[in-house]
C-alpha cells in the first residue's frame, strides 16, 4: 500500500523546466501541497518516522522547509525553529555560507533557538546538492543541538546532495 501512496504522492509534483534557469527541471511541491490528502499523507509518513524519537525541535529552511518544518513539528508535539536568508530574522543571529550550483548565499539562525542537548530534526522540502543542509546543520552544532536526522519531502539522488551530509541519517520521502 505504501509504494502506491508514494506513487501518487510522487505524482503530484509538476515538472517546471528551466527554473530558476535555462538547463533545471524545477520539482514544483506546491501541486502536493494544494491538495489536503496529499499534503497530509506525506506529513503523516514523515511524521511517523519520528514517533517516539524524543524530537524537541524541528528546524525549517527557507522557505519551503518552512512548510515541511512546522507541519512536522505540529504533528511531533514539538517546537519549530527557522533558519532564514540574512536580514530575516529579528534578534541577535548566527550565520553561515554555502556555495549554490549558480554562486554562494547565506543563511541564519538565532542565537538563542537552540539549547545545547535538545534534539533536533532539520527539515527541508527538497535535497540536491546538499549544501544549504550542510549549511543549516554547522548552524545547529554551533548551537550544540543534537541532530537526529535531516528529513526531506524530495530527494534528487543524481545530485549527490547526500555525499555532503555522511555524518548525519538522511531520509526523504520520494525520489526522482
Amino acid at each position: 500500500m505504501e509504494k502506491e501512496m508514494l506513487a501518487e504522492l510522487k505524482g503530484r509534483i509538476r515538472d517546471i523546466p528551466d527554473f530558476p534557469k535555462k538547463g533545471i527541471l524545477f520539482k514544483d511541491i506546491t501541486t502536493l501541497l494544494s491538495d489536503a490528502k496529499s499534503f497530509r499523507q506525506a506529513i503523516d509518513i514523515l511524521s511517523h518516522r519520528y514517533i517516539g524519537k524524543h524530537i524537541d525541535l524541528v528546524v525549517g529552511v527557507e522557505a519551503r522547509g518552512f512548510i515541511i518544518g512546522a507541519a512536522l513539528a505540529y504533528a511531533l508535539n514539538a517546537g519549530v525553529i527557522l533558519i532564514r536568508k540574512p536580514g530575516k530574522l529579528p534578534y541577535i543571529t548566527n550565520k553561515t555560507a554555502y556555495e549554490l550550483e549558480y554562486g554562494t548565499n547565506e543563511i541564519e539562525i538565532h542565537k538563542d533557538a537552540i539549547k545545547p542537548g535538545q534534539r533536533v530534526l532539520i527539515a527541508d522540502d527538497l535535497l540536491a546538492t546538499g549544501g544549504t543542509i550542510q549549511a543549516a546543520t554547522r548552524l545547529v552544532k554551533e548551537l550544540k543541538g543534537e541532530i537526529v536526522e535531516l528529513a526531506f519531502l524530495v530527494e534528487l539522488p543524481f545530485l549527490k546532495g547526500r555525499e555532503k551530509l555522511k555524518d548525519y541519517g538522511v531520509y526523504s520521502l520520494i525520489q526522482f
